[in-house]
């Protein structure tokens, strides 16, 4: 009997090293920034504020080499923006999986991502990251800001808008958790992102789906 689903190695080594690093990274943030706004006493103020810091520059020095990756290997294309069958996958979440229909989006290695992943992950990417990142390095260096002509940026604005940026990629995540659980199984997704090798649809389908995206250019 042919195996209706084949698997593929999908994700490489350094998209789960990434993966898996961003999570300790915004799980260490969390917890040690919540502590520095006297949410509760963990690790105490000068120590959260220390690993809170270190974290905080170590994410954002390694999120130029994810950058840096994308460019070179040409995977920023995985995050292109599209409306093909956007409604259609929303419509699967909210629906079509409690009454156990297939994804309407098969995953290959040309498009790891559904349009609704990709419009998420290229928002967490370009924008939330930046944002936190930013704010963060500024609050962090404010006693510089006079140095660099940076004293009209209110400190209270800066505070609140890496907050804000941390509580965004807060409820991101928890709905991201809930996501792995959505797979073929409830631990598929998980799996895949451990060992890169995950369950896809029919190579047919997937061929549809990767011609989507295909460059006019690319004469493929």
């Amino acid at each position: 009997m042919k195996d209706q689903s084949p698997r593929i190695y999908l994700y490489t080594r350094y998209e789960r090293f990434w993966h898996w690093f961003q999570m300790v990274m915004i799980v260490i943030l969390m917890v040690t920034g919540l502590e520095v706004h006297g949410e509760f006493v963990l690790l105490g103020f000068e120590r959260a504020v220390e690993i809170h810091n270190f974290a905080g520059i170590t994410w954002l020095i390694t999120f130029f080499f994810f950058v840096f990756w994308l460019f070179t290997t040409g995977e920023w294309k995985q995050y292109i923006p599209t409306t093909r069958k956007m409604f259609i996958v929303m419509r699967y979440y909210g629906y079509g999986i409690f009454q156990g229909e297939p994804h309407p989006v098969p995953k290959s290695k040309k498009a790891k991502h559904n349009p609704l992943q990709r419009l998420t992950y290229l928002t967490l990417a370009a924008v939330m990251l930046p944002v936190q990142m930013i704010t963060g390095f500024l609050y962090w260096s404010y006693n510089s800001w006079s140095a660099w002509g940076l004293d009209f940026i209110p400190l209270g604005a800066v505070a609140l808008v890496h907050m804000a940026a941390a509580f965004a990629i807060l409820i991101f995540l928890i709905v991201h958790v809930y996501m792995t659980t959505t797979g073929a199984t409830v631990s598929a997704h998980l799996k895949a992102m451990i060992t890169g090798w995950e369950d896809v649809e029919e190579p047919e389908s997937v061929e549809d789906w990767e011609k989507v995206y295909r460059s006019p250019s690319s004469g493929q």
